[in-house]
Protein backbone atom coordinates (compact mmCIF):
# COMPACT_ATOMS: atom_id res chain seq x y z
CA UNK A 1 0.00 0.00 0.00
CA UNK A 2 1.29 3.39 -0.86
CA UNK A 3 1.14 6.10 1.76
CA UNK A 4 -1.59 8.61 0.97
CA UNK A 5 -0.42 11.97 -0.31
CA UNK A 6 -2.79 13.86 1.97
CA UNK A 7 -4.53 13.09 5.24
CA UNK A 8 -8.02 11.72 4.57
CA UNK A 9 -9.56 13.84 7.31
CA UNK A 10 -7.95 17.29 7.19
CA UNK A 11 -6.16 17.28 3.82
CA UNK A 12 -2.71 18.03 5.23
CA UNK A 13 0.24 16.96 3.07
CA UNK A 14 1.87 13.91 4.72
CA UNK A 15 3.52 11.85 1.97
CA UNK A 16 6.65 14.00 1.95
CA UNK A 17 7.31 13.11 5.59
CA UNK A 18 6.77 9.36 5.32
CA UNK A 19 10.30 8.39 4.22
CA UNK A 20 11.90 10.37 7.05
CA UNK A 21 9.43 8.85 9.50
CA UNK A 22 10.15 5.31 8.32
CA UNK A 23 13.93 5.62 8.47
CA UNK A 24 13.90 7.14 11.95
CA UNK A 25 11.51 4.52 13.33
CA UNK A 26 13.54 1.68 11.79
CA UNK A 27 16.65 3.09 13.46
CA UNK A 28 14.95 2.61 16.82
CA UNK A 29 13.46 5.99 17.68
CA UNK A 30 10.08 6.34 19.40
CA UNK A 31 7.36 6.86 16.74
CA UNK A 32 5.58 9.52 18.82
CA UNK A 33 8.71 11.60 19.20
CA UNK A 34 9.52 11.20 15.51
CA UNK A 35 6.08 12.55 14.58
CA UNK A 36 6.60 15.47 16.95
CA UNK A 37 9.98 16.26 15.40
CA UNK A 38 8.45 16.18 11.90
CA UNK A 39 5.81 18.69 12.99
CA UNK A 40 2.83 16.37 12.74
CA UNK A 41 0.61 17.33 15.65
CA UNK A 42 -2.92 16.51 14.50
CA UNK A 43 -4.05 13.08 15.56
CA UNK A 44 -5.67 12.40 12.19
CA UNK A 45 -2.35 12.95 10.38
CA UNK A 46 -0.48 10.92 12.99
CA UNK A 47 -2.92 8.08 12.41
CA UNK A 48 -2.20 8.16 8.67
CA UNK A 49 1.53 7.61 9.21
CA UNK A 50 1.28 5.23 12.15
CA UNK A 51 -1.10 2.87 10.37
CA UNK A 52 0.51 2.87 6.92
CA UNK A 53 1.92 -0.53 6.01
CA UNK A 54 4.18 -1.17 3.05
CA UNK A 55 2.67 -4.30 1.49
CA UNK A 56 4.41 -4.15 -1.88
CA UNK A 57 7.31 -6.33 -0.67
CA UNK A 58 4.77 -8.97 0.38
CA UNK A 59 2.93 -8.84 -2.95
CA UNK A 60 5.95 -9.00 -5.31
CA UNK A 61 6.65 -12.76 -4.80
CA UNK A 62 3.09 -13.61 -5.85
CA UNK A 63 3.37 -11.42 -8.93
CA UNK A 64 6.68 -13.05 -9.87
CA UNK A 65 5.16 -16.53 -9.40
CA UNK A 66 2.29 -15.62 -11.70
CA UNK A 67 4.74 -14.34 -14.33
CA UNK A 68 6.81 -17.56 -14.14
CA UNK A 69 3.69 -19.70 -14.47
CA UNK A 70 2.53 -17.64 -17.43
CA UNK A 71 5.91 -18.18 -19.14
CA UNK A 72 5.73 -21.94 -18.45
CA UNK A 73 2.28 -22.17 -19.99
CA UNK A 74 3.38 -20.15 -23.02
CA UNK A 75 6.41 -22.41 -23.56
CA UNK A 76 4.22 -25.53 -23.30
CA UNK A 77 1.84 -24.15 -25.91
CA UNK A 78 4.67 -23.47 -28.38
Amino acid sequence: MLVPVRCFTCGNLIADKFEDYQTKVKSGENPGKVLDSLGISRYCCRRMLLTSVETIQQIIPFYEAIQRRHQEVQSELE
